[in-house]
């Protein structure tokens, strides 16, 4: 070859890749312009105007809490459900999808309260709800655009608030029905009380941290030893006590009697030697000395070595006996008595009973009726045994509780307690039992602990008066018959309902198994009120559905402020069986916020005219795994009660947010990663793309690093995009659909019928996916199409007939149409998670600017299809894989630089190379390669031959065998001298 030849250069006459879809995205700087683009052209509008073959699908939003910035959980949140509303209306169903707002409760008004600081004293309930309103109304605003900013789509022009007037008239609709079935009731039950915020607290507003306590064992005197059973063996005149075991010792002050399992395990007379020397007595259960706190046994635990049993009963027979013990430090005696829930796992059997404290406690001292011998607070406590057993009502049950509001015990309390708050009064009351001698052990222990979720303060379990929904009450509805909230709820949840992970189902119906009635009533001014009046005289409450549903006729004109604003008889003038509106006063509690929440399916879906008419309401409920006990629960419940349905056909739960360490995220923590700082590194589509990538039905672990491989990942997707749309005719100057080179039977063997087999498994992996919500399966798919299938198979494999065949032959133009059809399908493939970047790809596709009102987001999903293609293409890949391997070896033990220096023949077993023969023809630019020969012999063998002796095309560096000099003086293979009109 010629110095001449060598400086000689065909670059020009190549037809080089050019498009205006750009190799580095700028997404920080883009995705903006598209935002504005989108809501310049009303983009959502657009979308629920198409056609929607596939009819409507009902997809509810969760409200999220209106307070502060949204969290890298809102990001996997709204993101999904972004997914869903994307996918549903790309798969042809329209989706009218409503974003929503939590507005009422304790931790606006918490913080609203705390900026007024002294102002705030004495401040009328209506001024601090102007206050409250003004604060939400300020970060449903911002939250709304930071949706925006993550590309979500919803009909944000006319979202759901929760104190708006015409969903607050829609929660007490809700309620109305339910007063109307005779599952709403007022009583004085122990329930979960913030002290740090004075109002009760449902078991969803809690969350549960380590906190450190005092675990006491306590002696407890019996006061009539000779009636012990005589399998005790216990002996005369002496001193024996129960002990027991509990972490609040500021509870002691209310116990009332002392529990134990009526025949599940049996109780112990222990004889043992304390500190003192002295021989003591004391009953436990059977296997009290067993091993506890890392010691061989409870008495060593304690400090005791010298103990033994003397004899054994049932705790059936403690309480036939009616054995009674001496309170530690008040004068009164209390009783034994049996409940099912005592257990031999924790503490020593015998279960320190606190009806104003526990739920479990006041269940035991309703049933058995403890109560103060002639209503006294000191005097004895009395009972009724089974036998006499006929349950009071709820409202008829004096529990006692001598702990106020502000968590300080009250004047019925020890005189060296009275004023002291519970949590100092734990110590004062350990310290007392140390002195009088009834601590018989102490230890310090870290154990979880029911906090305010919002308020992040401990709470306590407080007897009030509140009001309660209750799960256990058959009711009747018609075509259901009757059964309780609980009973419907399981028989629902059991197969009707589908839950996404499968394991949702179990965690749900063991919450539901287990929960309590529902205390929805709070004690605050920043919320929806119960409306609910009080009899001046009589003190009876007044609720019926009539007067449920003629206040929210009012809010629904006037909103809930209507209720501070007005009295009482204005509030009932022309309530139905309201007699005398100026005997009542107005109830002082708000709803709680979960009971608000939870009425979304009426006060949104049913109200807007959008639920489903038969079935579940909505098709769909999307959140995290906490509202298994959240908003999934409580949804359940009052939509089973108010109508006998379900809200919801399908419940998909997602994960929380930890570290990489698997740590909980949090700003106080230090481990909080910001989420516009994420999208001022990476851009919206990155942050989509790694939610897509995520297994979200558990926790999930997140790290800077997992976004610096998302962006990768990205890159690979949007330059495969690239390549596709710079290798076709430029849409400006010409339609790349002209010119159409359609597949024949002919081309069944081509490398283009293979990628277009490969499009066809990707398109109906992805439209499975993305209608079983596998959004992990669907971006995993469009990866490995776009890094294997097209660029190391395919895109590979056509460049260079891309690059050097001319520009109208046959097989170039053949290529083209695949790769336009792969492009147009793709784009639609990922449009709903890369929204921006497939909105571009899409205008530059279709040679559109920004000025445009088509979008890729108002087109359909790619409809699956079955390409017809050669056989012998799975067993041609093998091969390839075995000839890219052969000729990586020769290259690195011939020193052969290029692929293309090299020439491939390949011997065949007959079997192996009949159905490969008629691919041969794609194999050398399968492999990369210049030559490649198929022959038919015994066994397998591969033959790579060096053809840097051969001459080499200028053009497309390729030793074919066909280079020559040609009439310009270049050496030219004969498909690239043809395409330049050479001879």
């Amino acid at each position: 070859m010629t110095e001449q030849a060598d400086k000689r250069t065909y670059k020009k006459t190549l037809n080089l890749p050019k498009t205006s879809f750009a190799m580095k995205a700028n997404l920080v700087q883009r995705e903006p312009e598209f935002q504005k683009r989108w809501a310049k052209i009303d983009l959502y509008r657009k979308m629920r105007q198409q056609d929607h073959p596939a009819g409507p699908f009902v997809f509810h939003d969760g409200p999220p809490y209106a307070n502060g910035d949204i969290h890298i959980g809102h990001l996997l949140n709204k993101v999904l459900k972004d997914f869903v509303v994307r996918t549903r209306t790309m798969a042809g169903h329209d989706v009218e999808f409503i974003p929503g707002w939590d507005c009422h409760g304790l931790p606006i008004e918490h913080k609203v309260m705390k900026d007024l600081g002294d102002a705030a004293r004495g401040m009328e309930p209506l001024k601090i709800r102007y206050k409250c309103k003004a604060y939400a109304e300020k970060y449903v605003k911002l939250q709304k655009g930071q949706m925006l900013r993550l590309g979500t789509v919803a009909n944000y022009d006319e979202p759901y608030i929760t104190m708006d007037p015409a969903y607050e008239a829609g929660v007490m609709d809700v309620f109305a029905d339910l007063v109307d079935r005779g599952l709403v009731y007022r009583a004085l039950k122990p329930v979960h009380w913030s002290i740090a915020n004075r109002t009760a607290l449902a078991d969803a507003e809690l969350e549960y941290e380590d906190r450190e306590d005092t675990s006491v064992y306590v002696l407890f005197e019996i006061t009539n030893t000779s009636d012990l059973p005589a399998e005790l063996d216990a002996p005369a005149s002496k001193r024996i006590d129960f002990v027991i075991w509990t972490t609040t010792p500021w509870t002691l002050p209310a116990n009332m009697a002392v529990a134990v399992s009526h025949s599940n395990f049996l109780y112990c007379l222990y004889e043992y030697v304390n500190g003192s020397g002295e021989t003591r007595y004391l009953i436990a259960n059977d296997n009290l000395a067993e091993g506890i706190g890392g010691c061989s046994s409870f008495f060593e635990a304690a400090g005791i070595s010298e103990y033994r049993k003397l004899g054994t009963c049932a705790g059936s027979q403690l309480e036939e006996a009616r054995i009674r013990y001496q309170h530690p430090f008040i004068a009164r005696t209390s009783p034994v008595v049996c409940a099912d829930y005592v257990t031999a796992e924790d503490g020593t059997g015998l279960v320190h009973t606190a009806p104003g404290h526990g739920v479990e406690d006041f269940q035991t001292g309703r049933f058995r009726r403890l109560h103060f011998k002639n209503r006294q607070i000191g005097s004895d406590v009395e009972c009724i045994l089974p036998s006499e057993h006929e349950p009071v009502g709820l409202n008829e049950y004096d529990v006692y509780c001598p702990v106020l509001e502000d968590g300080t015990f009250d004047d019925t309390a020890p005189d060296w307690l009275r004023g002291e708050s519970v949590w100092d009064g734990n110590d004062r009351v350990v310290d007392h039992l140390r002195d009088s001698g009834h601590l018989f052990h102490a230890n310090k222990f870290v154990h979880s602990y029911p906090h305010d979720w919002r308020g992040k303060t401990p709470v306590i379990f407080r007897a009030t008066s509140q009001w309660f929904i209750g799960v256990d009450e058959a009711f009747s509805d018609g075509p259901q018959g009757r059964a309780s909230l609980r009973r419907r709820a399981l028989d629902i949840t059991a197969d009707t309902i589908d839950f996404v992970p499968a394991w949702g189902r179990n965690r749900m119906r063991g919450m539901l198994e287990s929960r309590p009635d529902w205390c929805i009533s709070r004690q605050r001014s920043w919320g929806l009120p119960i409306p609910a009046f009080v009899h001046k005289q009589t003190g009876e409450p007044l609720l019926t559905a009539e007067s449920v549903r003629h206040v929210a006729d009012l809010v629904r004109k006037q909103g809930g402020d209507v209720w501070f604003k007005s009295s009482a008889a204005e509030l009932l003038a022309g309530c139905p069986g309201v007699d005398a509106p100026d005997a009542y006063e107005k109830g002082g509690d708000t709803f709680d916020v979960w009971f608000e929440s939870g009425s979304s399916w009426h006060a949104v879906m049913r109200q807007r005219e959008l639920a489903r008419p038969d079935g579940a309401h909505t098709d769909l409920y999307l959140e995290g795994s906490d509202q298994h006990r959240g908003w999934f629960q409580t949804s359940l419940l009052l939509g089973l009660g108010a109508t006998g349905r379900s809200p919801f056909a399908t419940v998909l739960t997602h994960g929380f947010m930890v570290d990489k360490h698997g740590k909980k995220m949090s700003k106080s923590g230090g481990n909080a990663i910001n989420v516009e700082d994420l999208l001022k590194e990476y851009g919206t589509d990155v942050c989509r793309w790694w939610v897509a990538g995520l297994a979200y039905d558990n926790d999930i672990k997140v790290d800077w690093d997992f976004f610096k491989l998302a962006g990768e990942e990205y890159r690979k997707v949007r330059n495969t995009i690239r390549f596709l749309l710079s290798n076709l005719p430029d849409p400006r100057n010409s339609d790349p659909q002209n010119g159409r080179r359609e597949m024949t039977s002919d081309d069944l063997h081509s490398v283009d019928a293979w990628a277009m087999a490969e499009l066809g498994k990707l398109i109906t992996n992805v439209s499975q996916a993305y209608d079983r919500y596998e959004y992990r399966r669907a971006s995993e798919a469009i990866y490995n199409f776009c890094n294997d299938a097209m660029s190391s198979v395919y895109l590979a494999a056509v460049k260079d007939r891309l690059y050097c065949d001319a520009p109208d032959s046959d097989r170039r133009r053949r290529t083209q149409t695949v790769i336009y059809d792969i492009a147009e399908r793709l784009i639609r493939l990922v449009a709903p998670i890369l929204v921006h970047t497939a909105d571009e790809a899409y205008l530059a596709l279709h040679g559109l600017d920004h000025k445009s009102e088509r979008s890729v987001h108002t087109e359909p999903l790619p409809q699956p299809f079955e390409p017809v293609v050669a056989e012998g293409w799975p067993e041609a890949m093998g091969l390839r894989d075995r000839v890219l391997k052969a000729v990586e070896d020769a290259r690195h033990n011939r020193n052969l630089d290029n692929p293309l220096d090299v020439g491939v023949t390949v011997m065949l077993a007959p079997e192996q190379y009949a159905p490969l023969k008629p691919l041969e023809a794609e194999l050398a630019d399968l492999c990369g390669v210049s030559r490649f020969e198929l022959t038919e012999n015994g066994n397998e063998t591969i033959d790579i031959a060096d053809l840097t002796d051969a001459p080499r095309c200028e053009r497309s560096w390729k030793r074919d065998g066909t280079v020559k000099q040609r009439s310009d003086g270049g050496y030219l293979s004969d498909r690239d001298a043809a395409a330049l009109g050479l001879g």
